[in-house]
């Protein structure tokens, strides 16, 4: 009888109690993977973000806005090659029809040739710069509104009150993974012109640029930032990577404490598994004197417990895995994706943070098991062959 044997047979004595354990562990896992899941997809848009692609916006906060005729300055930098620039509009759905929806007002000339990774029909493109009250949206968007090039669109605005009704031009469709698939992109001269965004008049919110070589982001950055240093309105420059984090600070401390969560989570799993193969070794204390009656050596008797603890740790995570698989990749991560898009533009659960699970749930099960083990191991035969009721 070798260990591997004798670890499957026990890990059957018990089927009810066997099933609530790996239950326990598959729960365990899936909730750690949907933990970093979050974090992962949170983050992931900045990871992928363009190398040559820069953000300036006011030095003291993204809320502030900047006087119009700073873009000009930014074009003529050495190194920049394209400029644009935008407002938040703060766009909502009247209708309520998605939880959250981002609205940009930005410049009809240039924010295109600026983000080449949001494509649009030429011609779309034509009848968005001869549209005032124009607008392209993003294709995921276009199909939860059930909307098409043509149709009426009303949106409100928290931050410019009322209700707006703009005319759809177009659709843009993304190029990459990481573009937002949700968003409304109107035009910056049209919001501009209108009385409902006379406090913000030839004013806007931040500057993006492309680059000649995305090494020479941190120099050209500091250029752009040393133009404004003696006026009014001072800019701070970045990476669009640094830039999207930057949206991401007020979240950082509610991450990384779902992070820790997720750590707490596995050592709780852990605490029950080490209960459950504690009793498991209480009733089986006869069986381990008896082994070691007949010639069993204590290495080899803690040995079956570690190997029993392996193995639940193995078949429980592999359970999670699968409920990973299913709920996060195959269900919630498509919709969320779908319907979500400008929170969530990539929500998969990766191969490492799977990996990751299994690993820990595979060690933190034989650690479990280390303490009854070393219990059996030292168990005396006349202690364990004495009845106990």
């Amino acid at each position: 009888m070798n260990i591997a044997t004798y670890a499957r047979r026990n890990l059957f004595r018990r089927i009810g109690r066997t099933i609530m354990t790996l239950i326990a562990i598959a729960l365990a896992v899936f909730i750690f993977c949907l933990i970093r899941t979050v974090d992962w997809s949170f983050n992931v848009g900045a990871d992928a973000a363009m190398q040559d692609r820069l953000a300036t916006r006011h030095k003291v906060s993204i809320t502030m806005q900047l006087p119009k005729h700073y873009i000009d300055d930014v074009r003529a930098i050495p190194g920049v090659t394209k400029a644009t620039w935008v407002n938040w509009f703060g766009a909502k759905d009247p209708q309520e029809r998605v939880p959250f929806l981002a609205g940009f007002a930005a410049d009809a000339d240039s924010w295109f040739d600026v983000y080449d990774d949001m494509k649009v029909d030429p011609k779309e493109l034509a009848d968005w710069k001869a549209t005032p009250n124009g607008v392209i949206i993003g294709d995921a968007l276009a199909k939860t509104f059930k909307v098409k090039v043509g149709d009426k669109l009303n949106i409100s605005s928290d931050i410019y009150p009322g209700d707006w009704d703009f005319k759809i031009v177009g659709i843009y469709y993304p190029m990459r993974k990481t573009v937002d698939r949700n968003s409304v992109v109107l035009r910056w001269d049209y919001l501009n012109n209108d009385p409902r965004a006379a406090l913000t008049k030839d004013q806007i919110g931040w500057i993006m640029s492309r680059i000649s070589n995305g090494r020479d982001s941190a120099k050209i950055a500091t250029a752009i930032d040393k133009v404004f240093d003696e006026k009014d309105d001072q800019t701070l420059s970045m990476s669009e990577r640094a830039f999207s984090l930057s949206f991401l600070a007020g979240f950082g401390a509610l991450l990384k404490a779902f992070n820790v969560m997720s750590v707490v989570i596995l050592l709780i799993m852990t605490l029950v598994l080490a209960n459950t193969i504690a009793m498991s070794v209480r009733e089986r204390r006869h069986e381990y004197g008896v082994l070691k009656a007949i010639g069993f050596s204590p290495t080899y008797i803690g040995g079956f417990i570690l190997g029993e603890g392996l193995l639940i740790g193995i078949v429980g995570g592999l359970l999670g895995l699968a409920l990973v698989q299913l709920l996060i990749n195959m269900a919630l991560g498509p919709f969320l994706e779908e319907n979500m898009a400008s929170m969530f533009t990539a929500f998969r659960t990766p191969s490492s943070i799977m990996l990751l699970a299994l690993g820990l749930a595979v060690i933190l099960a034989v650690i479990a098991a280390v303490v009854p083990a070393i219990s059996a191991s030292k168990l005396k035969v006349t202690d364990a062959l004495r009845r106990v009721d």
